[in-house]
């Protein structure tokens, strides 16, 4: 049954910012996907600066080389990752409708949409009541930010590494954003010792301190970036909001690790790069634009921009990170 159009409602809960001893009031947004029922969070993050990458005592060693400290703007990220209840909204066109925040009229049926599946790509998982989505392209991932943008005239993307650290850590310089002691990984995180092989219902495991869930484990997240080895290496001395942007399809990076994956896999430094091997049973020729049949491990997390973009803006942004 379709609903009115996007709905706000703010939340502002206090919560305590690891790393600086104070409480900080964090702003919620809880929104409504227009002609739907489905909604999410998303929560704005303040901006700041903070040493991104792995520190001396992850890589096992003296010094902090492998850190790099980085100046962030303020934005808005998914306080969960996507869920199949979203995503299905954009993938079926007897889910959508032309119901629209934007006053020059969303038309439904000019929206290119992921093409069907040929089995079950969720292997039995489940999917409905809040599973995360999951084993679809990055191009699949961005395709759906890019309508949810001409659905609601905000401008929505994927996070970049940046970007996606930042708010994974939510102002800890630890392992993890929990501290460091890997036996606490259960309270925060699915992973390989409690998953049973099986991603979980989003937001069923403690937040960070930003009120964030599933930063850790359950699904790894597709970003923004082209993945490159020295990533750290390419970046200005003091860099602010850096994103490498992509020349080819592979590789690109992914954050977070997954249900299949082990603690050190979790960390918020860890990095992992797409790989070709993910549609080695797809059967197309070319592989799907949409669909990676052998990454079921691997989500998305949406973010907004705080400043506002026109249409113009944000399909000359897409059409710059989308490579087939």
């Amino acid at each position: 049954m379709k609903s009115s159009p996007l709905q706000f409602v703010f939340l502002v809960c206090a919560i305590f910012l690891l790393g600086k001893g104070k409480a900080q009031s964090i702003q919620n947004e809880r929104i409504i996907i227009p002609g739907t029922t489905v909604a999410f969070q998303i929560v704005l993050l303040p901006g700041g600066v903070f040493q991104m990458g792995s520190s001396a005592k992850e890589l096992g060693r003296e010094d902090d080389e492998g850190q790099h400290q980085v100046t962030m703007d303020s934005f808005w990220i998914g306080m969960h990752e996507v869920t199949w209840d979203e995503f299905y909204n954009f993938q079926f066109r007897h889910m959508d409708s032309d119901s629209s925040m934007v006053s020059t009229g969303y038309k439904a049926d000019a929206v290119v949409r992921p093409s069907p599946p040929y089995f079950d790509f969720s292997y039995g998982r489940g999917r409905e009541g809040g599973f995360p989505a999951a084993t679809m392209t990055q191009q699949s991932a961005l395709r759906y930010c890019e309508w949810l943008s001409d659905k609601t005239g905000d401008f929505y993307r994927l996070p970049t590494e940046a970007e996606w650290e930042y708010a994974c850590r939510a102002g800890a310089k630890t392992i993890f954003s929990w501290g460091d002691n890997t036996k606490q990984a259960g309270d925060f995180a699915w992973f390989y010792d409690n998953s049973a092989g099986s991603y979980q219902k989003v937001g069923t495991k403690n937040p960070n301190a930003w009120g964030l869930y599933d930063m850790h484990g359950n699904v790894a997240e597709w970003t923004l970036d082209f993945y490159i080895p020295d990533y750290f290496q390419r970046l200005d001395s003091v860099s602010v909001n850096p994103i490498i942007f992509p020349t080819k399809k592979h590789s690109r990076t992914v954050r977070g690790g997954s249900f299949e994956d082990y603690t050190s896999q979790l960390r918020c430094a860890d990095r992992r790069k797409s790989d070709p091997k993910w549609q080695a049973r797809d059967p197309q020729i070319p592989k799907s634009k949409w669909w990676n049949p052998d990454s079921p491990f691997v989500g998305f997390r949406i973010l907004r921009e705080t400043n506002p973009r026109s249409k113009a803006e944000r399909d000359a942004f897409f059409e710059k990170v989308i490579r087939d």
